[in-house]
């Protein structure tokens, strides 16, 4: 297993392990899981769950769900099955795949989910230079996927009806659309402001498969007051585990 470094997050009700010298996840994930719509007993997949953040703070708000994390890399994946193990979560199953091609089945049978998560990578391959560490290179999108290989495989994966909750770059709302090729709806957009007054950086995009609903645009998430604080909002979430 690669070295790791420990984390905190949710006030300390989760520690978490990350990988040394690769991508290290925090506010997003934390954000991610929880514009999450999942309930207690349905079934959650992270697609490019990296070391476990996302879907793990899932499942410190709602219990009982059962969670698939899936990762390119099998270094972190390790780390995810010792994550979930430390904060004596049991219902997840960590699995070393690729969005490219995964299905997951069970006798032959197509095994789909209630809810999909992702928080993938912000460069398509190609599209930056590529870190020196092959890991965090990785992460940030140094490999041979796309934004539309991530929707597509959301799409084989989830059951009708099931929503799909994504993480990233405000400028990409039109390609995270235009991937979806009209088998997504009942879109809620969601920004999330730096401070007051400045424009989004990031977005959540929650959607429903096979849904037809007209979109929603929400007033969105102002992350920071003026002297870099949380807001309040923004606290209610990362720290006391609020639902965005």
């Amino acid at each position: 297993m690669i070295p790791s470094v420990p984390i905190h997050v949710l006030n300390k009700r989760l520690a978490l392990h990350q990988a040394e010298g690769g991508f290290q996840s925090g506010l997003d994930a934390v954000l991610l899981a929880a514009a999450c719509p999942a309930q207690t007993s349905q079934t959650l997949l992270d697609l490019g769950c990296g070391v476990g953040t996302a879907g793990l703070c899932v499942l410190a708000r709602v219990p009982d769900l059962s969670l698939t994390g899936i990762d390119i890399q099998a270094d972190h994946v390790e780390i995810a099955e010792k994550n979930a193990v430390e904060n004596s979560i049991t219902t997840t199953n960590f699995i070393c795949a690729d969005v490219q091609d995964f299905i997951l089945r069970d006798e032959g049978k197509n095994i789909l989910f209630d809810h999909i998560i992702c928080n993938p990578p912000y460069n398509d391959a190609g599209a930056h230079h590529p870190s020196p560490s092959e890991a965090k290179a990785l992460a940030m999108g140094h490999a041979e996927t796309s934004l539309q290989d991530w929707i597509d495989c959301v799409n084989r994966n989830l059951k009708s009806g099931g929503s799909f909750t994504i993480i990233h770059k405000a400028d990409q709302i039109d390609k995270i659309i235009l991937a979806m090729n009209g088998r997504f709806g009942a879109l809620e957009i969601i920004p999330l402001w730096p401070h007051a007054g400045e424009a989004a950086k990031r977005v959540i995009i929650r959607a429903r498969k096979d849904r037809k609903t007209p979109a929603t645009f929400h007033p969105g998430l102002v992350l920071h007051l003026e002297n870099g604080d949380y807001t309040p909002e923004a606290e209610n979430i990362l720290r006391h585990m609020h639902a965005l």
